[in-house]
């Protein structure tokens, strides 16, 4: 499965703060559609994030350079140019991954079904143990409309603790092969681990889903590179174990999408291809209610990096505290209203339990943001 996105657009800003510079591996135009060369190229960004030298390179190619009242310069050039002048300096990379990122549509939502084989996981754990019936939950699944399913051996709600590698394998392995053989649909491994990816990818699971995002164990990132598969690169604070006693940051939204930014430069430079990547924020890993709420608002800039966003909301804590659900079991509807609102601010992979309550969400959500109802 490859994460990727559309392209073309009209002229728009890209925002980049002090936090800012996109990719520069997404300069490198894999897997990024061709920006229109009539049309010009506005970028905000911070004048620290360029020296002098670079500066002087962007004045010499017949770049207009102007101070704004918010602190920021505004960058104008022609696409065209600015794509060459990436291949002489890595800032200028840097400001082309933000235009791109800027000028490439929403590619199209899918629906990433939760298949947790698991005695612990926070809302359904115990529940599909059994091989048979984790089968026959995921080929439900997919006649709702899941575009993926998510198989995870390990728990990983706040609290949990880690399991073997063997024990993960011997609970995902069946039901991924058995999904494999089906062939009805791509399968995604929830896993930390590089040895049960191994297994998860030669059984024929095509994407890994990291909440570690490569921290845990040094050879995953490697070892999907070597394989061609989908990898989804997760933030979270701590570890499942303690993640959620005490979430603290400074700036969560800068915090995030720094982490992000830095874990996919180190899965592209690990020979990820740009376009098998995509960025969770971790809602619920190691986050408060107002962390959660902060990162849902700032979708938009969090997809600024130029990747797909996955996002998994469902049943979370967060949303009963908003509407005093205790039940995890009973927070559909703030499920399906967190996957329409997620869509509408830029997600495009949507992890979730209900999925034909998310399929609908979606087509409602399309409806209403598009000129043409399909």
């Amino acid at each position: 499965m490859r994460f990727s996105g559309g392209g073309g657009a009209a002229e728009v800003e890209a925002r980049l703060g002090p936090l800012a510079c996109a990719l520069e591996a997404r300069a490198e135009g894999r897997g990024a559609a061709p920006l229109p060369r009539e049309e010009r190229a506005r970028i905000l960004f911070a004048p620290a994030a360029l020296g002098a030298p670079e500066l002087e390179l962007l004045r010499q190619a017949e770049a207009e350079v102007a101070p704004t009242s918010s602190g920021l310069a505004r960058l104008t050039l022609e696409p065209a140019r600015l794509l060459e002048l990436a291949e002489r300096f890595p800032a200028a990379r840097c400001l082309a991954a933000a235009w791109n990122a800027a000028t490439s549509p929403l590619g199209p939502a899918r629906v990433m079904g939760i298949l947790n084989v698991t005695p612990d996981s926070f809302s359904d754990g115990g529940s599909f143990l059994d091989p048979e019936q984790a089968l026959a939950h995921a080929r439900a699944m997919l006649s709702e409309g899941a575009d993926l399913v998510d198989v995870g051996g390990e728990s990983s709600r706040p609290g949990s603790q880690p399991i073997s590698a063997a024990l993960e394998i011997e609970r995902v392995l069946p039901v991924i092969a058995a999904l494999a053989r089906d062939g009805r649909t791509a399968v995604s491994v929830d896993t930390t681990k590089a040895s049960v990816a191994r297994a998860a990818l030669e059984a024929g699971a095509s994407v890994v889903n990291d909440v570690s995002a490569g921290r845990n164990d040094p050879e995953l990132l490697g070892l999907v590179a070597e394989r061609g598969a989908g990898l989804i690169l997760m933030h979270m604070q701590g570890n499942p174990h303690d993640m959620q006693r005490a979430p603290s940051y400074h700036d969560v939204v800068r915090e995030v999408v720094g982490h992000l930014r830095a874990r996919a430069r180190a899965a592209w430079q690990a020979g990820i291809e740009p376009e098998r990547i995509a960025l969770d924020p971790g809602l619920g890993f190691g986050k408060s209610l107002e962390h959660n709420l902060a990162l849902m608002r700032a979708l938009p800039e969090l997809r600024s990096l130029g990747f797909p966003l996955c996002l998994g909301a469902s049943r979370k804590s967060f949303l009963g505290r908003l509407s005093g659900e205790e039940l995890a079991q009973r927070r559909g509807s703030e499920s399906t209203a967190a996957v329409a609102l997620g869509a509408f601010l830029g997600a495009e992979i949507h992890r979730v339990h209900e999925v034909r309550a998310a399929r609908a969400a979606l087509s409602v959500a399309r409806a209403l943001t598009s000129e043409k109802v399909s």
